[in-house]
């Protein structure tokens, strides 16, 4: 069997492992995908630009975000659906955060409960919010509480569903409605059917409480319609039923940011869902320099990371940490929990390697003194080196 030695060998066994309609989910994005291929170009223009003759002999990646240790700059992020993936993956995602010792986001559309998670999980717990009807966001959230969540992250670039082309092709849905062609595909690819047929199709969890079972929750439910009507004002009531640690996701302005801070949000997560809403998004790596200098309030990252130097490069523009989405879900698809401890450890030797080798002790050191843009160097540390001179 090929030796697995980074991101993109997991997707390939993921691939190998799912049906076509399955992979499709996990790896489509919105209308032509360009914004797939922009998230990860981005990440490509960027360059390091190493200091030399420093002691790199020991180096470490320990952080901490809100306060709160963390063994690396990387959170787990909030995914939908992913018991098809591997049966309990919410589970297995959480478990593997936490051995490695960084947070677990669970999302609204988790197929395991907030419970069942929070039972289960051996780290700190954050949870994701989609507002599809504003009772039903106030349950969940009061669950989340309740079941011992530290940190509330509320969605915001979900106000229609985008345009996810390859899921309307192959008739994507849960429960998932079998054809000849599904069937065959199923045939083709045993570990997963058989994985299936034990444990039985995946559900929305957080759906099935009895909170839920209200005429008019339930027809919002099926819908599966956001709530487009959700905004500013409505966030000063978010804040104010969520006690601890609020962030906001799929912020791409920095007005918008800071409005967010100005409102009561503890930070901002910059985001185009992984270039599945809205195709030509920009992506989030682009504004991170401007957001963190501006913001006023700690600010993370998703979107396109599949690389430690990844992680290395968006830390030294002045994220926080960043959260991980279909990285650790190839590792999930590939070898279940098994496959996310693996691929939580790559990306760590990657940042460890990293940091050796362009001169930075401590991932808490990194600055945008160490990064290049298309071969110039960015404008904070040029305007730094003329002042210098001078």
């Amino acid at each position: 069997m090929k030796k697995l030695v980074n991101v993109a060998d997991f997707r390939a066994r993921a691939k190998a492992r799912l049906p076509k309609i399955v992979f499709d989910y996990l790896e489509g994005g919105a209308e032509d995908e360009t914004g797939l291929r922009h998230n990860r170009d981005v990440y490509g223009q960027i360059r390091f630009q190493p200091r030399r003759l420093v002691d790199v002999s020991t180096r470490t990646l320990h952080t901490s975000v809100f306060g709160k240790p963390m063994a690396a700059p990387m959170i787990v992020g909030p995914t939908g659906l992913n018991g098809i993936f591997w049966p309990n993956g919410d589970l297995a995602l959480a478990r593997a955060a936490g051995n490695f010792g960084i947070p677990f986001a669970l999302s609204t559309a988790s197929t395991s409960s907030i419970e069942a998670v929070a039972k289960a999980a051996t780290g700190e717990l954050w949870f994701q919010l989609y507002v599809v009807h504003r009772k039903l966001a106030e349950l969940l959230v009061r669950r989340a509480l309740s079941a011992g969540y530290t940190t509330l992250i509320l969605t915001t670039d979900v106000a229609v569903n985008g345009k996810r082309e390859r899921d309307l092709r192959n008739g994507f849905g849960l429960p998932m409605r079998y054809s000849a062609k599904t069937f065959v595909d199923g045939l083709l690819h045993p570990r997963w059917s058989l994985d299936l047929l034990r444990n039985g199709m995946p559900q929305l969890a957080n759906f099935a409480s009895q909170d839920v079972q209200d005429a008019e929750l339930q027809a919002a439910l099926m819908s599966r319609q956001m709530d487009a009507s959700f905004a500013w004002d409505d966030l000063t009531w978010l804040r104010d039923l969520w006690p601890h640690t609020l962030l906001i996701k799929g912020i791409s302005r920095v007005d918008d940011a800071r409005r967010c801070i100005a409102l009561g949000a503890d930070g901002v997560i910059l985001s185009n869902h992984g270039a599945r809403q809205l195709d030509s998004a920009i992506a989030p790596l682009t504004i991170l320099a401007d957001t963190a200098r501006n913001a006023g309030a700690p600010v993370l990252i998703d979107s396109g990371i599949r690389r430690g130097s990844d992680i290395v490069k968006a830390i030294a523009l002045g994220a926080r940490a960043v959260l991980l989405g279909r990285a650790t879900l190839y590792g999930l698809a590939a070898d279940g929990e098994a496959g996310v401890d693996a691929v939580l450890d790559m990306l760590k030797k990657e940042i460890d390697t990293t940091l050796a080798q362009i001169g930075c002790a401590s991932v808490q050191q990194l600055n945008d003194d160490f990064i290049r843009r298309g071969g110039r160097r960015n404008d904070a540390a040029h305007s730094n080196a003329i002042a210098e001179s001078i």
